[in-house]
């Protein structure tokens, strides 16, 4: 993956460039004679990789013996990319050795000039010639979500049915002679209470939300295993090594970590049960499962003997080597685990930047993401720890990096959180977020040496020259760290914190090594760069673009099941039928809703489904564009659609009982599970996180406790148990502070 800028303009905002379409930019040199002493690099202007310094120029990939490539993403009207192409000595401490001639300008993906190869002169004026592929496709949001290296062949929307996945304002004819039913002006009228666990998540710090220290006791201090009493503020009654690093005991295990794990214990025996299984065992052999749709055996490849035998039974073992995702999606973290190191396997996200700059809501947000899409994620606040085993009335002073003992109290409070983390890893966990200012050189180089052969380190940096956003989450800090919980004077907070982020600013040194994600200016969804470095594999990937469209810009997001229909009534599952006579005026009171919220958001927008019940709910709606998606049709039942669950258990009891045993993984004959539908919604996810407007989404009830399940943080077990009723309204408030909700019931 290359470095590129992502830079939201307005054209963008009005929907021009086909959406938000953007450029994926290829990057290729080839030459079979050149020893593998010499690398290829690129290096160039701003926002390609923002310095003519050939030490920060960006590695190129080897894609094969002879050929090496760099590819990124930007806008279609990007700034013209300024670079030139370098070798540089693998191991020779010697200068770099840039290509001959002018310098090369990409502008709206068009290279200037034809210049298809790139000469360099070696020592003794030996010239090399290398030959220059260099390629500009144009995508789309919706196609990136799919795959992030697609091309053009894949451009082409597909349907089903005849309908287009995605379709933009479509002509759909209001019913007539609906019943006429006003709605009182007064929305607090119609307020009802959002149920408990999501209730208290704005209330929550997002901090707070993080994993609890597996060296907590009961009565909430530190302890190790030869020393009962809690720890002292003192360094030296710290076990910090001289290196900086935790010794064995201070990291001892003594409190168990109390979150749940998902089991897949109780799984159906139904063929139609959808389950990707983790790591399996067959004589002593490992092996990696996919399941391969409706009605095929799951098949478990052995390592040694490179055939295929077929194996019911999950290892408990490793339950977690997974991600509970299925199908397509699975495919390339499978592929990785098979190809890539050991250590590959584990993930860590290194949170990098000062304070007040979003890391936290940013941990939170990509957190939430990873686990709703079935990866093992936690989030590991090094707040949280300090807190924890060291007070929140901690002064500035504490964090100056001149004060040894706050220095070394930090480091080791930073060391026991990783520790946690990689020993979390070992015991089949998969990605970790490790949230701290981490703003030194030293500190990143602990921790890289305590992650070495265990997992996988990626830096992701936070950057941010708004003054006004600055400002803004200094304020938000003092009301809602810990840190100041005890502070009655609002002001001293501020003036406290202040200096605290100007200890940190002193020392800062920004991340130039190893494997990293910068987001400058982003934070806001008016602008930004995404810089990233040495980034490779599925998941990676995934992450990059999600961070690419994500933004902490406050907007609503209101969600509703479409009216009731006539198939609701008659108690049978799926089918496209007309909404009834309940769902015609639950039609016009959400037009007089969606009126009075959105009044004033001319840019707000209304999502549906490409079935008619979600068509004629939203058909009353008017002044503000509709957008049809596919992927927000109701799950698929299959065979079973249209039929009654009375008729399902009485024609298809072992269809039946397998459902009711694990509805998340079963999947439907020739029809969907909840897995499926999950996977599908990425793009909607996505694009959902890449507006700035309100959004109104008229769906299915599966469909909306997926997406819900998702802005709630609700773990994947309990989706299908969500509940979704019937002419209610579930608005979601994005914003700085995490996610509100609010609910709105319209009709009995």
């Amino acid at each position: 993956m290359g470095s590129g800028a992502s830079k939201n303009t307005e054209e963008e905002e009005d929907g021009s460039h086909g959406g938000g379409g953007q450029l994926y930019v290829s990057l290729k040199l080839e030459n079979s004679k050149v020893e593998g002493e010499l690398t290829p690099h690129v290096y160039g202007s701003v926002p390609l990789v923002g310095s003519w310094d050939p030490s920060k120029a960006l590695p190129m990939l080897r894609e094969s013996a002879s050929m090496s490539e760099l590819s990124f993403v930007v806008p279609p009207d990007h700034e013209t990319l300024d670079f030139k192409f370098l070798l540089k000595p693998k191991y020779r401490n010697t200068p770099c050795i840039v290509e001959e001639g002018e310098n090369r300008l990409l502008t709206g993906g068009s290279l200037r000039g034809d210049s298809r190869v790139a000469l360099f002169k070696l020592e003794g004026d030996v010239i090399v010639e290398f030959r220059v592929f260099i390629k500009a496709d144009r995508v789309s949001p919706f196609d990136l979500a799919a795959s992030w290296r697609a091309y053009r062949e894949n451009f082409q929307l597909s349907t089903v049915r005849g309908i287009p996945d995605v379709s933009i304002n479509p002509d759909s004819s209001a019913f007539e002679n609906c019943p006429s039913e006003s709605l009182e002006l007064d929305l607090e009228h119609y307020e009802v209470p959002a149920p408990a666990p999501s209730a208290h998540s704005s209330l929550v710090y997002a901090a707070d939300n993080a994993e609890n220290p597996r060296s907590l006791s009961a009565s909430g201090s530190f302890v190790n295993d030869n020393t009962p009493k809690a720890a002292s503020n003192s360094p030296k009654d710290s076990d910090v090594s001289v290196d900086g690093s935790p010794s064995a005991k201070e990291m001892k295990v003594i409190v168990p970590d109390s979150s749940d794990t998902y089991s897949v214990s109780g799984v159906g025996e139904s063929k139609s049960v959808g389950i990707l299984s983790p790591l399996q065992q067959k004589d002593g052999q490992r092996g990696l499962f996919v399941d391969r749709g409706v009605g095929s055996p799951r098949l478990v490849k052995s390592v040694s003997a490179g055939s295929f035998l077929v194996d019911l039974k999950p290892d408990a073992q490793t339950k977690n080597s997974m991600p509970a995702a299925a199908g397509a999606v699975a495919a390339a973290a499978v592929a990785d685990q098979m190809l890539g190191p050991k250590e590959d396997r584990h993930l860590a996200i290194v949170l990098v930047g000062l304070p007040a700059r979003g890391k936290t809501f940013t941990a939170a947000k990509l957190t939430r993401y990873l686990r709703w899409l079935g990866h093992d994620t936690k989030h590991f606040n090094v707040g949280k720890y300090r807190r924890l085993k060291h007070g929140v009335n901690q002064c500035a002073d504490f964090f100056r990096g001149d004060n040894p003992e706050g220095v070394e109290a930090r480091t080791e409070v930073a060391a026991l959180a990783m520790e946690d983390m990689i020993a979390w890893m070992q015991d089949g966990g998969q990605v970790g977020i490790f949230d701290a200012t981490n703003s030194t050189r030293a500190r990143r180089n602990m921790l890289m040496k305590m992650a070495e052969g265990k997992c996988k380190i990626i830096f992701l940096e936070t950057l941010c020259n708004d003054e006004r956003i600055i400002e803004r989450n200094i304020r938000l800090k003092i009301q809602q760290s810990p840190d100041y919980a005890e502070e009655t004077d609002f002001e001293a907070g501020v003036r406290d914190f202040r200096d605290r982020l100007a200890n940190y600013e002193r020392v800062y040194e920004p991340v130039e090594e190893g494997s990293y994600i910068k987001m400058i200016d982003m934070v806001s969804g008016n602008g930004g760069q995404i810089q990233v470095n040495n980034i490779s594999g599925y998941l990676p990937g995934r992450i990059v673009f999600f961070l690419v469209n994500t933004h902490l810009t406050p907007r609503p997001i209101l969600l509703t099941r479409h009216g009731e229909s006539m198939d609701n009534v008659r108690g049978r599952t799926g089918g496209d039928s007309v909404i009834s006579e309940s769902g015609k005026i639950y039609a016009k009171k959400l037009a007089n809703f969606v009126e009075k919220r959105l009044k004033n958001e001319k840019a707000a927008s209304i999502w549906t489904s490409t079935l008619q019940r979600t068509i004629l709910t939203a058909s009353s709606i008017v002044g503000f564009p509709k957008v049809q998606w596919r992927a927000l049709d109701e799950i698929n039942s299959g065979v079973c659609d249209g039929m009654t669950y009375e008729e399902i258990k009485k024609n298809m009891p072992e269809e039946y009982e397998s459902r009711q045993k694990d509805k998340l993984r079963y999947r439907y004959p020739r029809g969907e599970s909840y897995l499926d539908v999950i996977q599908r919604l990425e793009p909607v996810i996505i694009e959902l996180e890449r507006q700035r407007a309100p959004v109104v989404v008229i769906s299915h009830q599966a469909v909306l406790r997926a997406l819900y399940a998702y802005f709630a943080d609700r773990p994947l077990k309990e989706i299908p148990q969500i509940e979704m009723p019937l002419h209610t309204i579930i608005e979601i408030q994005m914003g700085v502070s995490g996610v509100q909700e609010k609910r709105y019931k319209l009709m009995d």
